[in-house]
């Protein structure tokens, strides 16, 4: 008797929830006879060799120039990054303090605007409502700013309108 000698082919895998997969094939090694061989099968000559193992290496060569031209380009973007990060390290340790009035200007500007906009839609909602005008109290001056707060003294606050 005998004995067929036979291969063992282990392939495993892991899916993308972490789970192994393992999968485990049998079979008989193939005997090769150098007399069956198959009429399809084309060998290059040394020449033909030659010019495509030359074609790969000037094609290897083109994406290696190709890489080291963004490597290198890559290198003067994170220069000029850590430049920045540099020139606000010494801001922030200098004590950075700018000139923030033009921002406090607008900032004041627009609270002025959301007033405005507060008294119209209140003027509009008494109309609404069949009540008699209401004219809001003028406007504060920037020297006499109400506290954020509101006014402490009062108890209880003004019930908010229903829709």
């Amino acid at each position: 008797m005998v004995k067929q000698v036979t291969k063992k082919t282990v392939t495993e895998t892991i899916a993308e929830d972490g789970s192994k997969k393992t999968v485990v094939k049998e079979h008989a090694p193939k005997s090769v006879s150098k007399k069956t061989k198959d009429p399809k099968e084309k060998r290059l000559t040394a020449k033909e060799r030659e010019e495509l193992l030359i074609e790969n290496f000037v094609g290897l060569q083109h994406a290696m120039t190709n890489m080291s031209i963004k490597f290198g380009s890559l290198s003067d973007n994170i220069s000029k990054l850590l430049q920045v990060f540099e020139e606000a390290a010494k801001v922030s340790l200098s004590g950075g303090k700018t000139d923030n009035t033009d921002m406090l200007s607008k900032i004041d500007s627009l609270l002025n605007q959301n007033k405005t906009i507060a008294k119209g839609l209140v003027l509009m909602e008494s109309k609404l409502r069949g009540r008699p005008d209401e004219h809001p109290k003028p406007a504060p001056t920037n020297e006499m700013r109400p506290s954020p707060f509101g006014d402490m003294s009062a108890s209880k606050p003004k019930p908010l309108p229903s829709i």
